[in-house]
């Protein structure tokens, strides 16, 4: 399936198009997967309605690639045929940098991301350097590990950056596929913490509350409780308005989105310093992924038995899948059956 032009996808409901590409060939120290599921992102939507636009037209999109390794270039060593490996949104950085010298590799210059800036996973094959492809753990099915190479990965470096401990409440604003994992691993990360999920959905709210969270409610709602931390993963800027309102004194909101909706910008403007900024408290963003936090997160989930909920989809159901996400329908994550 290959992205050909940006648009908006309430317009154009069938924005992917099926398309005959030839099998990539892995050169050097690449190797070749065959796929076997991609997970369905909402920065797959931000790059087809132009927040986050391809380097080039068409591409292949999708980050949360399972597959098979099918051929390794003359190089390659890390990984023999047959194994199961996965690729994340970090397809590639320089390696020069100070920032990739010192491990920062989400804010290299070069940063290159999977599904955007190269061909990503919603198609029968995809390749990449084998430095940025990872072992997928036993316990998980091919359809559970999709979703743990983004949507779990940029959650464990949220959560890490909230600076969050044991016995702290965090607030989870808005509930898709990072915010469910998210909740299971604050859980096993910082016991006696308290899970507050802040979404516009009935659903989701209802699937928060069935996971553990202390309590649900709408972006508007006051909670219950002062919030030590938070964790947006909406693409509108309203709900962070209201979260801000309830972090306490030197509390921290994480946003969690690679880009934000420009329709209700002007919410920003409502902030009121001294009630809902003052007295220390922080916004932070997180900008995309190492490998360090693909593969620290994957041992964790791992021992901790994170499984995510998934809901399965042809791969020629891509578009409905998209179309799903960007309503709002969706338990859990979504995930693209490529092969079997």
């Amino acid at each position: 399936m290959v992205m050909k032009e940006i648009t908006d996808l309430r317009k154009n409901k069938n924005p992917l198009m099926r398309v005959d590409l030839p099998v990539p060939e892995p050169v050097g120290n690449e190797v070749l997967l065959r796929v076997l599921t991609c997970g369905v992102c909402h920065t797959d939507i931000d790059e087809i309605e132009g927040r986050t636009p391809p380097l080039r037209l068409p591409v292949v999109p999708g980050h949360q690639v399972v597959g098979i390794v099918e051929q390794m270039g003359p190089e390659a060593h890390l990984f023999k045929k047959g194994d199961r490996a996965g690729i994340a949104w970090i397809n590639s950085a320089c390696g020069s940098c100070h920032f990739c010298r010192n491990g920062e590799e989400n804010l290299c210059d070069r940063f290159v991301a999977t599904g955007r800036d190269a061909h990503g996973g919603y198609a029968e094959y995809a390749v990449v350097h084998e430095k940025f492809a990872y072992p997928i753990p036993d316990l998980f099915s091919d359809a559970e590990a999709a979703p743990l190479l983004c949507a779990g990965a940029i959650g464990y470096r949220s959560l890490r950056l909230t600076d969050m401990h044991s016995g702290d409440t965090l607030g989870l604003v808005g509930f898709g596929a990072s915010g469910h994992i998210v909740l299971k691993l604050a859980a096993y990360l910082y016991p006696g913490s308290r899970v507050y999920v802040f979404s516009r959905t009935e659903a989701e709210r209802i699937f928060a509350m069935e996971l553990g969270a202390a309590w649900a409610g709408n972006f508007d709602d006051a909670c219950p409780e002062r919030l030590r931390c938070a964790i947006d993963t909406t693409p509108a800027w309203g709900p962070i308005v209201s979260v801000l309102r309830n972090l306490e004194e030197g509390g921290r909101l994480v946003i969690n989105a690679i880009r934000k909706e420009e329709a209700d910008k002007e919410a920003l403007l409502s902030i009121d310093y001294a009630a809902d900024l003052w007295m220390e408290k922080e916004i932070k963003s997180v900008a995309n992924i190492t490998r360090r936090d693909v593969e620290e997160f994957l041992r964790m989930a791992a021992a901790a038995g994170i499984r995510p909920e998934v809901q399965e989809y042809p791969l020629e159901d891509a578009n409905r899948a998209l179309l799903e996400l960007k309503e709002r329908k969706i338990r859990g994550a979504k995930v693209l059956r490529v092969a079997s």
